[in-house]
C-alpha cells in the first residue's frame, strides 16, 4: 500500500467518523427540542400567562432554581396533586413559589470534625 493509499484510508475513516458525529449530535438536539417543546406545552396547560412570565423572571435570576421549579411543577401535575383550576393564577403560583423556598431555606447542614 502506497503512502497515498494510506492518506487516502485514514481521510475516509476520519471524514465517517465526522459525519457519524454529526449525525449524532442532530438526533441529540432534536431530542432536545422535542424536550422543550413538551415542557413548553406542559407549562401552558400548568401556569397562567402572568405565572408564566414570573417564571422567567426567575429563570434570568436563578436559572437552576427555575428548572427545579419547572421540574416540580410538572411531577405534580403529573401525579394529579396540582387541585384547583389549572392554569395556575398567579396568586397561586406565588404562594407555591413561597412554600418552596421556605422548604430550601430550612435546610441545614450539620457539619462533623
Amino acid at each position: 500500500m502506497s503512502n497515498d493509499e494510506e492518506l487516502d484510508a485514514i481521510r475516509r475513516r476520519k471524514l465517517a467518523e465526522l459525519q457519524q458525529q454529526a449525525a449524532q449530535q442532530q438526533v441529540s438536539e432534536a431530542q432536545q427540542k422535542n424536550y422543550e417543546s413538551k415542557k413548553y406545552q406542559i407549562m401552558r396547560k400548568i401556569l397562567s400567562q402572568d405565572g408564566r412570565q414570573r417564571l422567567e423572571n426567575i429563570r434570568i435570576v436563578k436559572p437552576q432554581f427555575a428548572e427545579q421549579i419547572e421540574m416540580q411543577l410538572i411531577q405534580l401535575f403529573q401525579s394529579g396533586k396540582l387541585r384547583g383550576g389549572t392554569p395556575l393564577p398567579d396568586n397561586a403560583f406565588k404562594k407555591l413559589l413561597e412554600q418552596i423556598s421556605s422548604v430550601d431555606k430550612k435546610k441545614k447542614y450539620n457539619i462533623k470534625k
